[in-house]
């Protein structure tokens, strides 16, 4: 079969699932308080037809599958999901799934999602203040994210990734003891540059804490040292203090990682798409429920990536976000 690889000799391995636009947060640096508008119920692809757009994927050349959202695990089926797509083999070998979560739901799901497949996860915490926590979510759910973290660690998904945001004037001061948190729990930290993608279309650069910020800050306390061999990862990751415990900086804005970038999207309402910051989506939903040909469903995932543009364009004069925020199109 021909290979998932766009105009610029990039091989596309990694399919990004968003599983639900729905989020039991409102994240001041994702939506508006009063959330964003829903995708229409009957539009949102159901556990049949999400697990035969992936099969159709695996068979063309995936071989990783994250799951994402909004919140995933407010989806009902993401434990039968995450079944059946772990059950799936790729030409790799069975397909690796990971899911990023906000961890609410973990307490009782981090068992079964385990038993399910599912094989790593990545936990959102940008703070380790409860009130800050509060006012940063606009949720009093800190201690509920503490016991999902808890839950995920007492199920087993080790290394435990920690995904952190940090703001100016709101939570920069935080992030040499966030990774001494983290190094004490054994888990894997990973700071994330602010991304134009919020509901409320307020992102400035100005505002942004950069990847080197946040590296001079960690600097002020660690000894960091570059790990070799990135290949695709958005990640950077450095040991801390000569290791084997790493930290990892995700600087899409200001040190983008396009050039090897091996990711597809697709939404909650079965639109692929070939970047975060894509304008344009490929309709995968209609032909599913009109024929449900897979080659052409086949022809349609290369048709995205034949538009897969070389970068995200953030630093190009006129760059525009993208009209979904990102709680609609998935991280």
């Amino acid at each position: 079969m021909k290979p998932l690889m766009d105009t610029h000799g990039r091989l596309h391995r990694d399919l990004r699932i968003s599983l639900t636009d729905h989020c039991n947060l409102r994240c001041t640096y994702c939506m508006p308080a009063e959330g964003v508008p829903w995708i229409p119920k009957q539009e949102l692809l159901t556990t049949e037809e999400l697990l035969r757009v992936v099969g159709i994927a695996v068979d063309a050349g995936i071989e990783e599958v994250r799951l994402t959202g909004g919140e995933p695990l407010l989806r009902p089926d993401a434990v039968d999901i995450v079944a059946g797509i772990s059950a799936m083999e790729s030409a790799a070998g069975p397909v690796e799934v990971s899911m990023t979560t906000n961890a609410l739901r973990l307490p009782k799901l981090a068992q079964p999602l385990k038993e399910a497949g599912l094989a790593r996860v990545n936990i959102s915490l940008d703070t380790l203040d409860p009130e800050r926590f509060k006012a940063m979510s606009r949720r009093d759910r800190f201690a509920d994210t503490m016991a999902g973290i808890d839950a995920a660690d007492e199920a087993g998904f080790h290394p435990l990734k920690v995904n952190t945001v940090l703001l100016r004037g709101v939570n920069d001061d935080e992030p040499v003891r966030l990774l001494h948190w983290a190094l004490e729990r054994g888990f894997e930290l990973r700071f994330i540059e602010q991304m134009p993608l919020d509901g409320g279309h307020e992102w400035k650069r100005a505002n942004m804490i950069t990847g080197a910020e946040i590296l001079e800050k960690l600097r002020t306390e660690f000894t960091l040292t570059e790990v070799p061999g990135r290949g695709a990862a958005p990640a950077e990751l450095f040991h801390v203090d000569g290791g084997p415990a790493k930290v990892g900086v995700i600087a899409s804005v200001t040190m983008p990682f396009c050039g090897a970038c091996d990711r597809l999207r697709l939404t909650a309402d079965g639109q692929l798409r070939s970047c975060l910051f894509a304008r344009g989506e490929t309709d995968l939903r209609g032909p599913l429920r009109d024929n449900d040909d897979p080659n052409e469903i086949v022809d349609l995932i290369h048709s995205c990536l034949a538009g897969k543009k070389p970068g995200h364009g953030i630093n190009e004069p006129g760059f525009l976000q993208p009209p979904r925020p990102m709680s609609a199109i998935g991280g």
